[in-house]
């Protein structure tokens, strides 16, 4: 079988079994193929390469300056593939379990202050029409529930339940959360209902696969709004709030939906089950936030603490 081949098989599976999304699936695709193509120019097919083949396409990453972050999901896709030959029965070894990759500094997410956030909502309540309805009930749902953009903008028009006051995800796997919705988000998205139909391409109003989302689209192949799209919506929404362009996306707006809730006290466990995170050492991140409010915890409450003078 091709190389190509069985890049093919392994993203098959990857889709199948472990319900990986498109995006994940064209970052292991284009990693697998630069691999492979560093293995060729040395020579080397990419299913028999032998761990000093890797090692030595690791090195190569190093000396082409490539980011620390960059290499070590590559070498996660090689671990990942070869597993998958050695599950088919093409290997019986994998050739990249004792690599390591770089370290990494782990940085701080980037965050919009609640001012920030007020901004935003303030532009995009200048918007009129049934595009202004829509991007509201964008922005509330994106902010009140802390969604990755993906999972916002493919929501199935039955995911919000008002009688219950919450929003089922299906997120990262295909697991499953729910999380309550604020009263704005709730009567946002009941406003941008009454519009909805406007968006649904014509043929579609009565059948076809856009029916099916809370945001259709007119034109996407997926029936729904696009990520591109609904990051270009945030980017004017932006401009107007007078907010730096590199300072704002929908991922930073998860950010800051984590930061402020452990800011105002929430914890940490909760934070993890609204955001869908698997282990809690990733929602621990945004435990920077929380420094300043617990040293005020401290000066405030704790009976040796030095108190100002009356």
């Amino acid at each position: 079988m091709s190389v190509s081949g069985d890049i093919a098989l392994f993203l098959d599976m990857m889709a199948a079994e472990r319900g990986a999304s498109r995006h994940t699936l064209d970052a292991y695709e284009r990693d697998l193929k630069d691999i492979n193509a560093r293995l060729a120019g040395a020579g080397m097919a990419l299913v028999d390469a032998q761990t000093a083949d890797l090692e030595a396409v690791l090195l190569g990453f190093r000396r082409d300056g490539l980011a620390a972050s960059t290499a070590a999901r590559r070498l996660s896709a090689m671990k990942r593939f070869y597993r998958f030959l050695m599950t088919e029965g093409r290997r019986g070894d994998n050739p990249a379990a004792s690599l390591r990759g770089p370290r990494q500094a782990r940085s701080l997410p980037k965050v919009l202050s609640e001012g920030d956030v007020d901004a935003l909502f303030d532009a995009v309540g200048l918007q009129e029409g049934e595009e202004g309805l829509r991007n509201r009930a964008l922005m509330e749902l994106l902010y009140a529930a802390g969604l990755r953009v993906s999972e916002l903008v493919s929501l199935p028009l039955a995911a919000i339940v008002p009688s219950e006051r919450c929003l089922y995800v299906t997120g990262k796997g295909g697991k499953e959360r729910l999380v309550p919705l604020t009263p704005a988000a709730l009567d946002a998205v009941a406003a941008y209902k009454g519009v909805r139909d406007c968006f649904l391409p014509s043929k579609a109003k009565a059948v076809g696969p856009a029916r099916r989302f809370l945001f259709p689209s007119k034109t996407a192949k997926a029936g729904h709004l696009t990520r591109e799209r609904f990051a270009q919506i945030l980017q004017e929404l932006a401009e107007v709030a007078g907010l730096p362009a590199h300072k704002v996306s929908p991922h930073v707006l998860r950010h800051a939906f984590a930061t402020h809730l452990l800011a105002r006290g929430a914890d940490l466990r909760s934070v993890q089950m609204l955001l869908g995170h698997s282990d809690v050492s990733t929602t621990q991140i945004y435990t920077h936030v929380l420094a300043e409010r617990l040293k005020q915890v401290v000066e405030l409450s704790h009976p040796l603490a030095r108190k100002p003078d009356s």
